[in-house]
């Protein structure tokens, strides 16, 4: 079988400035970085647009912890589109450091339907995640530094809710206590590391609208208490300045372009379990204001990253898709049907039949948005007629539109079906609804997400959580969203609990105030913000060889 490495040796790119032209950019709003990756100034925005801008959102049944090729769909979608002559640009997400060097491997799609150039995005791009890990960071030194030299705001060493970040998996780091070593070197308190995906910088520069809401986003941002309760936000450190600086090119969408030269736009990679799941909306836009269509995806699982694609970025950036893609595969409904991660190999039609109901549970939640999706099955090597059937008739039985798609084969020629059935239906969803609105209490809000798209029977909120609600109230942010932070591998906060679990209670631990970035992240189960390595790393796959390349990404 050929490897995605032995496919991107033959890929022949156009010169980056050769696609940003046939989008219509202008020379003078294009930053390149070498041949094949461009920045390109959010002053483009500014230019007179001609184009449709349709928004379409790729997302997918709950998934295993391979992944079930969302972000490959939906370059093979995009690949379709050109190939039926359409205008068409992506908006993807940013891959981490974290997940590329630990189990999921790199993000940049598979087979023939990759972004390119795949090793550059995957490690390092265009120093974005670097820019906004600096950005975090220089507020934790400065936050440390005003305590020890006088601390003149009065902020509580025990208060302080700020944390460092790394784009690593690093379980050591979750904990940890700074200061120590004597008068010299700082006070000494507790304090910990979130991975940059899951940072506020993150979710800031990704729903910022422009330069000057960045700012006020970063100059709002709650960073610590007083000894006497009273909130200390960034701006109060006279720092934000210097994060914008940090931030001045990352704030700009990345461009790079497809195996078969789609382009695409490439920017923030906030993570859907522990963050709002979405590429910036300043990308979105770009695709929207260049193009006819736009296709964009939203992290693991429509109950995940499409929640909060809908009710958080939908809500704030004035969007709403023509068309909702829900990405499945056979192996994911056998894992929900009951099979073993060492079985899923192996032909079951009943451990499908059985995992079919996992998929119910996703189209029933599009539909509370308005939307009626169009089910892609992404194809495998050894998926079986058989149980493709069962998948079909299904959806026959759901009424909504079904696509075989082979798009990791075939590229763009293997997604022409599912294309054409996206195009089908955009004029025929309705205008999309939240799911909430901002005026319940925080504790309803949470309950609405549980009960209706995971399907709980209830929340359960510890001590700490409703300590937590009654600290926002008297904050005055109980109005902002919700982001819940939930096991990716299951509609319940459970992680082994598969298909469609009923009669369960969502626990919430805590609820963190993400002023700057605008919304309440909501801890569940034993959900955390920075992820562990697993027993073999991705990382030891990966070598460079003689001749420079990377090998051993996937």
């Amino acid at each position: 079988m050929t490897t995605d490495v032995e496919i991107a040796r033959r890929f022949r790119a156009r010169p980056i400035t050769q696609v940003a032209e046939d989008l219509g950019i202008s020379p003078e709003a294009l930053c390149p970085y070498g041949r094949n990756i461009a920045k390109v100034d959010i002053a483009a925005l500014l230019q007179p647009s001609t184009k449709k801008g349709r928004l379409i959102l790729v997302s997918a049944t709950t998934p295993t912890a391979s992944g079930e090729g969302k972000t490959t769909t939906t370059i093979g979608l995009g690949q379709a589109f050109a190939k039926l002559g359409e205008s068409v640009c992506l908006a993807l997400r940013e891959p981490s450091l974290g997940p590329c060097l630990g189990m999921k491997g790199g993000a940049t799609g598979g087979g023939y339907s990759q972004i390119m150039p795949a090793d550059r995005i995957n490690l390092h791009f265009t120093g974005d995640f670097h820019a906004i890990t600096s950005a975090n960071n220089l507020l934790s030194a400065i936050i440390d530094n005003h305590i020890h030299q006088g601390n003149l705001l009065g902020i509580d060493p025990r208060r302080v809710v700020w944390r460092r970040v790394t784009d690593m998996n690093d379980r050591s780091l979750r904990n940890i206590v700074v200061g120590l070593g004597g008068k010299p070197h700082g006070i000494p308190r507790e304090g910990g590391f979130d991975i940059t995906a899951a940072s506020e910088v993150m979710a800031m520069l990704c729903l910022a609208s422009d330069l000057d809401d960045l700012h006020q986003r970063l100059d709002s941002a709650l960073v610590a208490y007083t000894y006497f309760g009273e909130p200390v936000f960034a701006r109060h450190l006279g720092v934000t300045g210097a994060m914008m600086a940090l931030l001045r090119d990352a704030v700009h969408p990345n461009m790079v372009q497809s195996l078969e030269g789609t382009p695409a736009f490439v920017h923030g990679g906030p993570f859907a379990n522990i963050a709002h799941g979405c590429n910036s909306l300043l990308a979105t836009r770009m695709a929207m204001h260049f193009a006819d269509w736009a296709i964009t995806e939203a992290g693991f699982g429509f109950d995940l990253g499409a929640e909060k694609f809908f009710d958080i970025k939908c809500r704030l950036g004035d969007l709403d898709p023509v068309a909702v893609v829900l990405v499945t595969t056979v192996r994911a409904l056998k894992m929900h049907g009951g099979k073993k991660k060492t079985e899923l190999h192996e032909p079951d039609l009943e451990a499908v039949q059985q995992g079919l109901e996992n998929l119910d549970k996703h189209i029933e939640n599009v539909r509370k948005f308005n939307k009626c999706p169009v089910v892609a099955l992404n194809r495998f090597e050894g998926d079986r007629d058989e149980a493709i059937a069962l998948i079909e008739e299904r959806c026959q039985q759901q009424q909504v539109p079904f696509a075989v798609a082979n798009h990791h084969a075939e590229g763009g020629e293997g997604a022409i079906e599912l294309a054409q059935k996206v195009i089908e239906v955009a004029d025929k969803n309705e205008p999309y609804a939240p799911l909430y609105e901002l005026e319940l209490p925080v504790e309803e809000k949470i309950r609405v997400i549980c009960r209706e798209i995971y399907g709980a029977e209830d929340v359960a909120f510890t001590k700490q959580a409703e300590k937590d609600l009654r600290h926002i109230e008297k904050l005055a942010f109980s109005n902002l969203p919700v982001c819940v932070a939930k096991a990716p591998s299951s509609l319940s906060d459970d992680p082994s609990l598969y298909g469609r679990p009923r009669d369960f209670e969502v626990t919430v631990r805590a609820i963190h105030v993400n002023s700057g970035a605008g919304f309440l992240v909501v801890l569940t189960g034993d959900i955390l913000r920075m992820p562990g390595l697993p027993k073999k790393p991705a990382a030891e796959r990966i070598r460079l060889t003689p001749e420079g390349e990377i090998g051993g990404l996937a």
